[in-house]
């Protein structure tokens, strides 16, 4: 990292173009990774596949880390803060994405900085916001507010177990940080053991969170979530919703958080699906 480059300096810099392959055994690892059954055959089997759309961020996770490598920023402190993922066309079984990335805004947030990556392609875009503490005091804005928790009891409520190997199965998919496997990394982080990815825990939300809309997993028109507190391996997420309505042909809408033992891990949630696929 150069301290006397200010964040500001980084806005709208190019991260450059990357063809990226998978093919429908990288497709069904994930959605094993996140949390599909052996019985959900369009999602496990290859002769009726569907492609989750979150598993597109996994392909574009090096968009991250090569502005971390680039020195914009302490990649030992640097935090995940939210991710956005908007889907603009089903994904292909197997295949090659052509992705471009950039930096969007930096946000100063006094003694941090927020850095906006965005990855796009004909398929998706994704917006991954990094909280850099030691980066902010430039002067420049504080950015948008957190959206607020909607008022009144939530439409749904339901449970989903996560498992204690599934931050090593997660890792495979492309994003093999330490924290998320090694006790010394994650003690070094001031983490007790390691932690589950935070796009992990968006996606494993994301399965049953549609099915209680009455869609497919599949179906995922838009996704957003703030990453608020660590979640380990065997935890169990207690998931409330709040429908939003219904959005035409773009489908259905549910805000939603994440908690665990009472400590919320996911909060801003926001989940669009369409209902007719």
């Amino acid at each position: 990292m150069n301290p006397r480059e200010p964040a500001s300096a980084w806005r709208a810099r190019d991260l450059g173009t990357r063809t990226v392959r998978y093919d429908d055994r990288d497709a069904i690892l994930y959605a094993l990774a996140v949390g599909a059954a052996a019985t959900d055959l369009d999602l496990v089997f290859e002769d009726r596949l569907r492609v989750l759309p979150t598993f597109a961020l996994t392909r574009a996770q090096w968009a991250p880390e090569v502005l971390g490598d680039a020195g914009a920023f302490d990649v030992a402190t640097a935090i995940h803060g939210a991710q956005r993922l908007r889907v603009r066309a089903p994904l292909p079984k197997e295949g090659e994405l052509e992705l471009t990335a950039r930096v969007g805004e930096v946000w100063d947030k006094g003694s941090a900085a927020i850095f906006e990556v965005v990855v796009e392609c004909a398929y998706f875009a994704a917006t991954w916001w990094l909280f850099t503490p030691g980066r902010g005091g430039f002067g420049g804005e504080r950015g948008p507010s957190a959206q607020r928790r909607p008022e009144g009891p939530p439409d749904l409520a339901f449970t989903v177990d996560t498992s204690p190997g599934q931050a090593a199965l997660y890792r495979l998919l492309g994003d093999r940080h330490p924290l998320h496997i090694d006790p010394e990394a994650a003690r070094t982080a001031g983490m007790p053991r390691p932690i589950l990815h935070g796009l992990c825990t968006l996606a494993t939300i994301a399965l049953p969170l549609a099915r209680r809309m009455g869609a497919h997993p599949a179906g995922l028109v838009a996704l957003d979530g703030r990453f608020t507190a660590p979640v380990f391996p065997g935890d169990r997420l207690q998931v409330t919703g709040w429908q939003a309505g219904d959005e035409g042909d773009e489908g259905a809408t549910v805000l939603f958080e994440a908690a665990v033992d009472g400590t919320t891990v996911v909060a801003g949630g926001r989940a669009q699906f369409r209902v007719t696929t």
